[in-house]
């Protein structure tokens, strides 16, 4: 079987996941790196034993040989980074967010269908074995008829600075950020609902606090301390199956600890994905509180080498995309609707 060739296009943190589970497959090879920055993309194919590097990614598009490419850049350039490898002939498997809204996200699935290749979203907690769990019940009835959900993302001190809080480049702060996966997560565990309306707030009072001290946090490469997106965000979303989902998120809240919470309530049982997976449900009269045994598929190496299997599965054996574009088209019209209403301070109907 011949080896599908893979690029990499963008050599950030995000990067080093991608290209460390592609290089534990046997059946690929990383051929290529790009970046803008030389010094970065070269020390990198040192690294990672690559053999071509690039500072244009319109040049290393042009390699023949090429399959596939993972985008890993800046928001900004998911789109039309993404867009031109498709139009060169490769699959694309692209980092959340698939774009910066989507009117870019239904251009870059539209030239996926015109182009043949495959168009994959980085939805990567959708690998967890939590998640699969929790997917399993619902699909198989246990929860009965699921009505409501919440989910958060909170950072008490959390915001990466650089490119992250640049909304020219990112589009937007922790909703684009830490949202996108929460908001994504209610949607695949339900069945893929769309969304109908969208009654939202964010928050721009508090700044970087970048003199905190005492604490650990993560900086993104090109940190500085300009900042132009919100501090958090808070939404009430509506779905046309009936679920009504409470979501909160935010880089910096004057609270006591970082929070990670997913739940869903059913008419049969209800269920808890984070901070660890729990069911609650009735038997003999009493309530039950059940926690299954995970051993294992919950850290970033295992989700990150599940999706990237995937995505050579589906180039190479014809598999179902599990991450579509088109979920990545669907999760930026509930973006662009909390912008939206958080902006006019009206609720926004998603046509």
């Amino acid at each position: 079987m011949n080896k599908v060739k893979v690029g990499i296009i963008g050599a950030g943190s995000i990067s080093t996941l991608h290209t460390s589970s592609y290089k534990k497959l046997d059946n690929v090879e990383v051929l290529a790196v790009c970046d803008i920055n030389k010094e970065r993309a070269e020390e990198y194919a040192k690294k990672y034993d690559i053999p071509h590097v690039f500072t244009d990614y319109n040049e290393m598009l042009k390699m023949e040989e090429l399959d596939a490419v993972s985008v890993t850049t800046w928001n900004n350039g998911h789109a039309p980074i993404s867009i031109a490898a498709l139009k060169a002939g490769k699959h694309v498997l692209c980092e959340k967010p698939l774009a910066l809204n989507a009117k870019e996200a239904e251009e870059m699935v539209s030239t996926a269908k015109e182009y043949g290749k495959t168009l994959m979203v980085g939805f990567v907690r959708r690998f967890g074995q939590n998640t699969k769990m929790l997917k399993e019940s619902i699909d198989n009835g246990e929860l009965g008829k699921v009505y409501y959900a919440k989910t958060g993302c909170l950072r008490r001190w959390g915001n990466p600075g650089g490119w992250f809080s640049d909304k020219k480049r990112s589009g937007g702060g922790p909703v684009i950020d830490l949202g996108v996966h929460m908001i994504d997560l209610i949607r695949y565990l339900n069945g893929k609902p769309k969304a109908i309306s969208v009654t939202a707030s964010t928050f721009n009072l508090l700044g970087m606090k970048p003199d905190v001290k005492g604490v650990n946090k993560y900086y993104s490469a090109d940190y500085d301390s300009f900042n132009d997106v919100e501090d958090c965000a808070t939404a009430l979303i509506k779905f046309d199956n009936g679920i009504t989902l409470f979501f909160e998120t935010s880089w910096v809240l004057n609270t006591k600890q970082d929070e990670l919470y997913l739940k869903l309530y059913g008419d049969k049982a209800g269920a808890q994905m984070e901070p660890t997976l729990e069911f609650y449900e009735e038997k003999n009269n009493y309530f039950t509180n059940v926690e299954p045994v995970l051993n294992a598929g919950g850290s970033f190496d295992y989700i990150f080498n599940e999706e990237i299997k995937h995505f050579i599965d589906c180039i190479q054996n014809g598999a179902e995309c599990l991450n579509p574009g088109e979920d990545g088209v669907e999760l930026m019209k509930i973006l662009d609707a909390i912008y939206e209403s958080a902006k006019t301070g009206h609720e926004v109907i998603i046509k």
